[in-house]
């Protein structure tokens, strides 16, 4: 009963969130629509600039522009700043190109998962739930603090800012940080 009451409440509080997809929530202060692909809304976010970047140096934009269904954990510029100086140029560099696409391709799911799922997956699992990657990484979703954290392989953990951003080929979840795979 108590398991129940939790996801419950907790799914709740992030469908506030949610509600927002269907309404085109703002996201690095452009609309996001539910009628536009995964790449199509990026290229307006302010927040999402360097993230574009990668997935245009990674040659992943067609893919990204596919029927899908994706769930994209996407990090805002705010999150590759914090990775140590030099990473983002580096990865970004051709010679780092199949790094990148893995790094990247570690932020996508090949299918469309909503925050109420993901909940529920977590609860069902008790507290801990495997995501894997078109990658071929592994990511874990937990609940701390009313909020989804998503965990890669390397210890990084980043939290669910904005999630169930409706995409037309799958849904945008907005992180704090950048996940890697295990090195």
């Amino acid at each position: 009963m108590q398991k129940t009451i939790l996801t419950a409440a907790l799914t709740a509080g992030l469908l506030g969130t949610a509600a927002l997809a269907s309404d085109n929530p703002m996201v690095g202060g452009a609309a996001m629509y539910a009628d536009k692909t995964i790449v199509e809304n990026a290229v307006n976010s302010a927040d999402h600039t360097t993230l574009v970047a990668a997935v245009q140096a990674a040659g992943l934009v067609d893919t990204l522009n596919s029927a899908g269904p994706f769930t994209v954990f996407a990090p805002t510029n705010a999150a590759f700043e914090a990775l140590p100086a030099g990473t983002v140029e580096g990865l970004l560099a051709p010679e780092a190109k199949d790094q990148l696409t893995t790094i990247l391709t570690c932020h996508v799911v090949a299918q469309e998962v909503f925050s109420e799922a993901l909940v529920k997956m977590i609860a069902d699992d008790g507290g801990a739930h495997p995501i894997p990657t078109v990658g071929g990484c592994t990511l874990t979703g937990t609940i701390e603090d009313g909020m989804v954290k998503i965990s890669d392989e390397a210890g990084t953990t980043a939290t669910v800012t904005i999630a169930d951003v409706d995409q037309s080929n799958g849904v945008i979840h907005v992180i704090d940080a950048v996940l890697l795979p295990k090195m």
